[in-house]
């Protein structure tokens, strides 16, 4: 006769959920702990989006904050189960979720060391990829002692063992989302982020299209509004913000300015100051030099907004250099 307790759908469906919840909180909060990294040492060959939170961290944030609560509050729920039902502990459901758990974290420390061997023998390691490799292993590390725990009946031989356990892991979490809005600032601060982002991509903009006037005019237009173009559907765009115009004005012959109001100086992982050559065509025997400069102050001593490009013509081409700061 066989003396095993049968597993009950309760106890599927706590475990099932619990390890759910616990997976995707621990990749979501190794990931969130990457783009932290990204942020505080960033990597100049490669791309980082303006706005920190559209690059992933508002995602995990909203999985950490709500599945690893939930899963303390699955974990509670099996461990109040067992202790009514001790024969609980001994469901195949249980066994398979430790050792799963623990097979899950030998393997992330075994790839964390091979990674991080690689790098190192091709001299590629850098302190950020050092810090990510040890946040793997420390999460790594900290599953593996806590089922391998609780296979031994750590956690039952002393309820107020788990308890510590418990508060401290949620402590972490909140000190985890916490710690964000000071590395890369709030999701209102973010939200002034994209009017600048956005403003930058209307001033580019603007610039394509006071360019594209001169080309075809040979002179640059009075305003913007002489940029109006019914055929092709341009409509000269205002400032998100505050729904104003934008500043322009024609220095001389070749050269203009175009400005605009920003919110903060641009940030410090972001790749939109990148020089980007543009070929342009001017006339034949062409010489001469036209340059767009805008430089705004809101509340800063030095200027929050810079856009400038500086266009050298030679025979039958322009090149365009722009450089955009905030």
């Amino acid at each position: 006769m066989d003396d095993k307790p049968k597993t009950t759908p309760k106890d599927f469906f706590l475990w099932v959920g619990a390890m759910i919840a616990l997976y995707a909180s621990a990749f979501a909060f190794v990931a969130l702990i990457f783009d932290y990294l990204n942020y505080l040492l960033p990597d100049k060959l490669a791309y980082y989006s303006g706005n920190p939170y559209s690059s992933g961290i508002a995602n995990e944030m909203a999985i950490v904050v709500v599945l690893f609560p939930l899963f303390l509050v699955l974990m509670r729920m099996i461990r109040r189960s067992i202790a009514q039902d001790t024969s609980r502990a001994e469901v195949w459901v249980r066994r398979w979720a430790l050792y799963l758990t623990l097979s899950i974290s030998i393997a992330a420390m075994a790839g964390g060391i091979i990674t991080l061997l690689i790098y190192f023998f091709q001299g590629d390691v850098t302190l950020r990829f050092v810090l990510k490799v040890a946040t793997v292993l420390i999460v790594a590390i900290a599953a593996f002692a806590a089922f391998r725990a609780d296979l031994r009946g750590f956690w039952d031989a002393d309820l107020r063992r788990g308890q510590i356990a418990r508060w401290s892991a949620f402590a972490l979490m909140i000190v985890s989302i916490v710690a964000g809005f000071f590395i890369v600032g709030t999701p209102w601060q973010a939200r002034l982020y994209r009017y600048d982002d956005q403003k930058v991509n209307d001033l580019q903009m603007l610039q394509s299209q006071i360019v594209n006037y001169w080309q075809t005019k040979e002179t640059l237009p009075v305003a913007l509004a002489d940029l109006q173009d019914q055929i092709s559907g341009f409509a000269v765009p205002t400032d998100p913000q505050t729904g104003a115009q934008y500043e322009y004005k024609a220095i001389t012959l070749l050269s203009f300015e175009l400005c605009a109001m920003f919110n903060a100086p641009t940030q410090k992982y972001a790749r939109n100051a990148s020089p980007l050559p543009i070929p342009v065509r001017a006339p034949i025997g062409t010489q001469g030099k036209v340059r767009n400069l805008c430089s705004i102050n809101r509340g800063h001593t030095m200027p929050a907004a810079r856009v400038s490009s500086v266009r050298s013509i030679r025979r039958g081409t322009r090149r365009i250099r722009s450089k955009n700061h905030r």
